[in-house]
């Protein structure tokens, strides 16, 4: 079975901005959708973990504490975001030498949103490259937003481009 098929049965954890999630179970999937931020979905599948991320700037401009709409303020930040992935992944026996890594997200979605994503791609690229991690899948830029959904334990990524128009919440105004 290929494609998103061949998740049939998987639970499916959903993660937003500034949340990431690990796991070592098989039967466990993480799904995320993606505008100008990025998602680094690493797993070592000799050890069977893997995780996501979904981060929405590169750096902090200055450190911020607590909690951000339930998830932890800090990890809405790539420096963080990465390295928090990374070591998670250790703590479940995931090697640095043997992890793999795909790339996602960093959508200019309109003029407003400035060169964020460029910004995030970038930041996520020399992370991994630091960490001597060759990206084995990337989707990065473009002008559509993205929902991409990871098994883990496998490290198969399925990413869909979400051409939809977006429509005015509230209706027409009149």
């Amino acid at each position: 079975m290929s494609g998103p098929a061949a998740l049939a049965g998987c639970r499916v954890v959903k993660i937003g901005p500034g949340e990431l999630h690990v796991t070592r179970d098989p039967q466990e999937a993480i799904a995320t959708v993606l505008g100008s931020c990025v998602a680094a979905c690493l797993c070592d599948p000799v050890a069977g973990v893997g995780g996501m991320n979904h981060f929405m700037l590169p750096q902090p401009g200055e450190a911020e504490a607590g909690s951000w709409q339930g998830a932890d303020a800090r990890l809405r930040y790539g420096s963080v975001a990465m390295a928090e992935l990374v070591e998670r992944l250790q703590q479940l026996g995931g090697r640095l030498d043997r992890m793999e890594a795909k790339l996602f997200g960093a959508a200019r979605l309109g003029p407003e949103a400035g060169m964020v994503g460029e910004g995030n791609a970038r930041f996520a690229e020399r992370y991994l490259a630091r960490l001597r991690l060759v990206p084995r899948a990337t989707s990065l830029g473009g002008i559509w937003a993205r929902r991409v959904v990871f098994h883990a334990a496998t490290g198969r990524a399925f990413m869909s481009e979400l051409r939809e128009k977006a429509t005015e919440a509230a209706g027409p105004r009149g």
